[in-house]
């Protein structure tokens, strides 16, 4: 039983689907605001020294962070490619490529971002270094999306990037943005969005949008 450390609609997300769609058996652990709550940060520290989720407590107890390292952990011990291309396969490379590629450069924007007080001093100063840091977000963005294919981000294949962009893509600048300026990434996110197989995972962390209005 693998025990995930996650808040809803938070980067556990993109964890918890990989588990449903692998069919692994899984407990969540529910995780206050860690920007709010000094009481949660001290809590998951003791198991993740730099308080962040996802954290992944596999079977045997051992602690696992990254929510990139928990992907091609998890293709591993399933032994198979359903999430994750083969060695060999012709998508590999692109695979890794961008999906280092979004938890190295997009997914830290979050960090800085959400809360800039932990950076910046001031509030004028807070508020210029947000605006700074989303607009280098979607800089980023138009990367991905130049490289995205179709229907799937790799072509013909699903793959755990499609699941990456349907969870970062609820985030700032949302949904609507991203239908107007990364039309690619908007059609990736609304066709994984559909997927049976994912439906109680987006319902549970994202409750207040509906699909519909998710793909809007």
């Amino acid at each position: 039983m693998y025990t995930l450390f996650a808040r809803r609609g938070w980067g556990s997300v993109i964890v918890e689907a990989q588990l449903a769609w692998l069919r692994l058996p899984f407990s969540i652990e529910e995780v206050d605001d860690l920007f709010a709550s000094a009481e949660a940060r001290e809590r998951l520290a003791a198991i993740n020294p730099v308080a962040q989720i996802p954290t992944l407590l596999l079977p045997d107890g051992s602690v696992m962070t990254e929510s990139a390292a928990m992907t091609l952990h998890l293709a591993d011990v399933t032994s198979g490619a359903a999430l994750v291309p083969a060695v060999g396969e012709a998508e590999r490379p692109g695979f890794l490529r961008w999906l280092v590629f979004l938890v190295a450069n997009i997914y830290p924007t979050f960090t800085y971002a959400d809360d800039p007080r932990r950076f910046v001093t001031g509030e004028a100063a807070q508020a210029a270094f947000r605006k700074s840091v989303d607009l280098y977000l979607q800089g980023l963005w138009a990367m991905v999306d130049q490289a995205a294919a179709s229907p799937w981000f790799l072509g013909e294949r699903f793959s755990a990037i499609d699941i990456y962009i349907a969870a970062m893509t609820r985030w700032r600048p949302r949904r609507a943005w991203f239908a107007e300026h990364r039309p690619r990434l908007h059609a990736i996110a609304r066709r994984a969005d559909a997927l049976a197989e994912l439906a109680a995972v987006w319902r549970r962390n994202f409750p207040d949008t509906p699909v519909a209005e998710a793909a809007s």
